[in-house]
């Protein structure tokens, strides 16, 4: 194919709101649409490189797969090396346990079905994931060790059936997407079948343009601009993604491709040698911003400073000149003198990701190596007191059942009722009262509102139904059970806040406002108390902003002041709103008096550990809490 600078200037527009978006810059909240740009590109590319092969009758699967191994294995592999020292030195056994998988999974191809399984891609902890965004190399991968083959049998029918084919099968993708997004939203983002039409989009691009004239029209290039860099500024994490909103950025792309010849505006933009340059080096500094960012967070104590992810993100781009010097350009070429040859592609790459797969392999068996010190603690140790916290046992996570796990006595007289908010009670109720008869109902992200549950990226109006009817089977079973005396209802609220929420008749609001929410919370505590039970809101804990559960751990292993991780409280968040709008008719009680004293929180109190994580109790911080501020007498005391 015919070299197109603003092709490359368009691989810039791309990866920067990418990098710009995981350092945390605010403004870039769409920037992980520079992955869906990068798609349709690498679609078009692959398919005009496979017709021009197959219209010439040279269509060789092993050339093809050799410059696939050229482009993309060398860099990745080395930059997964480089990671594992550092991984080694600053993961908690946990989290190198993780890291390990993703090493054998990036070789395997198949990282994005191991994030599918894993947590999602915007939460906090995807943050401090190295290899998280291999996930879009799977993605490609994926692509181009199939549509090859299928290219292959269509183009027997000929170049039409072939393109119809591409066609149906990027609009079933399509209508996959769409219908993931409300059924299965994290299997929809990172697994190939509903991303597939993102890179068929691209073929068809090659397909229509093939051999043809570069087309040229200002205004259908500039709108496509118009629209990627659109999604870049308006789109953020909360936006569905992917799904028809995707078609923006995707359908954008491909009319920079088609109709950006050489004379128009947008080419001549994207023509710069600045963005060409930095299009150029795109693929090593997406492989490079993500350990950076992900290796800056784990070792700081709290989020790291905007000046240190500013000279994070001029390093990414100063590391991906020298990957794109001296490991991309030896091994994408081939001209005898310059490049290397077949033979040391394939069995290079083999022998390094066979490397990284044992790598990968010796740090899963070995758990994480836990044995890890500091000469005077281990990490084992320090991750024991931040272990995930399942209230009375992890039974009694995310579904109604009878598990014997989940209460402490036949006739309770304490129900806890809420979500991973509520679960994080549990040992502080049992330190304050240990004989208390107690019943956990929980389901994490399911706020204890009947009627409502929080519609997000993540949470489909499928998950949406599967919480209300979770609620409704509790407030049943509530009704039934004669013993309850008191209620204890938490969560953080801010899931109906933050984005839609759907009611139990499928409506669905999209800005919810805190007296709506209110006037729910109290219809929800009046059919408490038609039971005859009281009941109180217990609030969530204040919040850092940060993983103030990691920062205890590496504050100790890493020898910090005692008071690394103390914080301020800022202004009223809209979910402390939301509780004073309703403590006159309903009680709420504030772990913000527990932890915190003249505006300062500490959340490492008499050598304990508070936190788990960025706002929940670890257990041990939980019991901590209860039996010092005698919880159940209180709890008791208030309710009404």
């Amino acid at each position: 194919m015919k070299y197109r600078r603003e092709i490359d200037g368009l691989r810039a527009v791309a990866v920067i709101p990418v990098i710009l978006f995981h350092a945390g810059v605010e403004v870039f909240g769409g920037g992980f649409v520079g992955v869906d740009v990068f798609f349709v590109i690498s679609g078009y590319l692959i398919t005009g490189i496979l017709l021009a092969d197959l219209e010439a009758g040279d269509f060789s699967i092993i050339r093809f797969y050799e410059r696939r191994a050229r482009r993309i294995l060398p860099a990745l592999f080395f930059v997964c090396v480089c990671c594992v020292p550092m991984s080694y030195a600053w993961m908690l056994p946990s989290q190198l346990e993780d890291f390990a998988e993703s090493l054998m999974a990036v070789v395997l191809f198949l990282s994005n079905v191991l994030f599918w399984r894993e947590n999602g891609y915007f939460t906090a902890a995807a943050e401090l994931k190295p290899l998280l965004h291999t996930w879009s190399l799977a993605v490609e991968e994926q692509f181009y060790l199939f549509f090859p083959l299928f290219l292959l049998v269509v183009w027997r029918f000929g170049k039409k059936f072939s393109i119809y084919c591409v066609l149906f099968i990027a609009l079933f993708s399509l209508l996959l997407s769409e219908y993931g997004l409300r059924h299965f939203p994290s299997a929809n983002f990172y697994l190939a079948p509903s991303r597939a039409w993102e890179l068929l989009v691209g073929s068809v691009v090659a397909f229509v343009s093939f051999g043809k004239e570069q087309k040229r029209s200002n205004t259908l290039s500039a709108m496509g601009l118009i629209m990627v860099l659109g999604s870049v500024f308006v789109f953020r994490d909360s936006t569905p993604f992917p799904s028809l909103y995707t078609l923006v950025p995707v359908l954008g792309t491909a009319l920079i491709i088609m109709f950006a010849g050489h004379s128009t505006w947008t080419a001549q933009l994207l023509s710069n040698r600045v963005l060409v340059s930095i299009g150029l080096v795109s693929y090593s500094a997406y492989l490079w911003h993500q350990p950076l960012f992900a290796f800056a967070r784990l070792r700081s104590l709290t989020e790291p400073s905007e000046t240190l992810m500013a000279a994070l993100v001029l390093s990414t781009f100063s590391l991906a000149f020298a990957t794109w010097r001296w490991v991309e350009r030896p091994f994408r070429s081939t001209a005898q003198n310059e490049g290397v040859s077949r033979r040391v592609v394939f069995t290079s790459t083999i022998g390094v990701g066979g490397v990284v797969f044992l790598l990968g392999l010796f740090g899963d068996v070995g758990e994480g190596l836990r044995w890890r010190g500091n000469g005077e603690v281990t990490f084992a140790d320090l991750e024991a007191k931040v272990e995930v916290n399942y209230g009375l046992h992890a039974d009694c996570e995310g579904q109604f059942n009878s598990s014997p796990n989940c209460f402490t006595s036949d006739q309770p007289e304490v129900l806890l009722w809420g979500d991973s908010f509520a679960m994080h009670l549990s040992q502080g109720i049992l330190a304050s009262e240990d004989k208390v008869a107690i019943q956990q109902r929980t389901k994490s992200v399911c706020t204890p509102v009947l009627g409502l549950a929080a519609v997000q990226a993540s949470y489909s109006t499928e998950w949406a139904r599967g919480c209300m009817a979770f609620n409704d089977q509790v407030m049943d079973w509530l009704r039934r059970t004669e013993s309850v005396k008191l209620v204890v209802l938490s969560s953080p609220f801010s899931q109906l806040l933050d984005g839609s929420i759907m009611t139990e008749k499928g409506e669905l609001i999209t800005s919810p406002r805190i007296d709506q929410i209110a006037q729910e919370i109290l219809a929800t505590a009046d059919e408490i108390r038609k039971t005859g039970a009281r009941v109180v809101i217990v609030s969530p804990t204040p919040q850092s902003g940060w993983d103030t559960g990691q920062c205890l751990v590496r504050s100790v292993f890493f020898n910090a002041d005692e008071t690394s991780c103390n914080f301020t409280v800022g202004e009223e968040t809209e979910a402390e709103l939301l509780l004073k709008a309703v403590q006159k008719n309903v009680p709420v009680y504030w772990l913000h008096d527990d932890l915190c004293a003249n505006g300062i929180c500490d959340p490492l109190q008499e050598g304990v550990f508070l936190f788990r994580d960025k706002g929940h109790l670890s257990a041990e911080g939980s019991a901590y809490l209860g039996q010092k501020n005698n919880w159940m007498a209180t709890f008791r005391e208030i309710a009404y």
